[in-house]
């Protein structure tokens, strides 16, 4: 009984010891299989600013396996985007193959668009002007603006028509010429004159004579009125005049005084009739005594003068000091002759 049994405790402990052994190598080896599998592969494959995976991204990919891309809205491409796993495990070099979608091309007639980025894709803005004698009737701007996958234009096109002018206000006592007109073209110029009066004082045009369509319904000023303008005679105290003597002073006359002795002119000299029946500037005054000294020149006041001033003075200085020169040289010579 003894001999039978040792055999069979025998063979059913051996199986364990193998098992284990072959447990332990396969957790060994493993790791090593797993490394050895990755390292023949490609890991994710690039990612790109246009375009994106059109499936899901694995961790890793076989050799030869192919990856298709697809652009973001908004976003165009010509061909099938396709890249590989290569031999060396790395993707194929692929560049950016799509590009922004553009608005159609805009038109204006009469008039130009203007692409400050030089193209129409979207988030790009387009100008628009008109050609002389046109004026636009829209938006100056618009931008092509992306909406879902599609672009489109933010606003309707501008359009440009051309420039007219309405006749202009009526003016009491005037007139102005082609007033049987009802409508003025671009650049048109009327001219305005004052009735003849009925009175002893004659009318007086008292702002622009003439008037030029500039821009629609606009003209280039407003209109000018005929009155009677009539300045009182010029008197200045402790001062006499000199020009401009007359019975009657209207719009535009002009005076010029002067101060007796003793005195000197303060103020604007000369002055003018003015619109309002006044004189402009203000009427100047003579004070009794000298004028003040002028203070000595500075840089500042040089840098005040006209160019074509500054050219005479120097050249002034520099004729004076050839002549002062010159008649130098020749005493000296009648010295030494002498």
């Amino acid at each position: 009984m003894t001999a039978s049994c040792a055999p069979c405790a025998a063979c059913g402990f051996r199986p364990e010891k193998r098992f284990s052994w072959r447990l332990v190598g396969f957790l060994l080896v493993a790791p090593v299989l797993l490394l050895s599998l990755n390292s023949d592969a490609c890991g994710e494959p690039p990612k790109y600013e246009t375009m994106a995976l059109r499936d899901s991204p694995k961790k890793y990919y076989e050799v030869g396996e192919e990856v298709y891309y697809q652009c973001y809205p908004g976003y165009l491409t010509l061909r099938s985007v396709v890249t590989y796993c290569e031999q060396n495990h790395s993707w194929y070099p692929l560049e950016e193959a799509c590009f922004r979608k553009e608005c159609n091309t805009p038109g204006l007639e009469n008039g130009e668009v203007f692409a400050p980025n030089y193209t129409f894709q979207f988030d790009s803005e387009a100008y628009f002007y008109c050609n002389e004698g046109y004026y636009l009737s829209g938006k100056k701007a618009l931008l092509c603006e992306l909406r879902g996958d599609d672009v489109f234009w933010s606003d309707e096109f501008p359009k440009c028509y051309r420039i007219y002018c309405k006749p202009p206000a009526k003016i009491k006592n005037g007139k102005y010429t082609n007033s049987h007109r009802t409508i003025f073209e671009y650049n048109e110029l009327i001219t305005f004159s004052c009735n003849p009066s009925q009175g002893p004082d004659e009318f007086s045009l008292v702002g622009n004579s003439k008037l030029i369509c500039v821009d629609n319904n606009k003209w280039s000023s407003s209109p000018p009125e005929c009155k009677v303008v009539k300045c009182d005679y010029p008197v200045v105290e402790h001062g006499r005049l000199v020009s401009g003597i007359r019975d009657k002073y209207s719009y535009q006359a002009v005076v010029l005084f002067e101060c007796l002795p003793g005195f000197y002119l303060n103020g604007s000299n000369p002055v003018f009739c003015g619109g309002r029946s006044t004189w402009e500037p203000v009427m100047p005054k003579c004070v009794r005594g000298y004028p003040e000294p002028n203070d000595p020149l500075i840089l500042e006041d040089f840098e005040e003068l006209d160019a074509g001033i500054i050219a005479v003075i120097v050249l002034t200085i520099l004729v004076g000091l050839v002549v002062l020169c010159t008649c130098l040289y020749r005493c000296f010579q009648r010295e030494k002759k002498g």
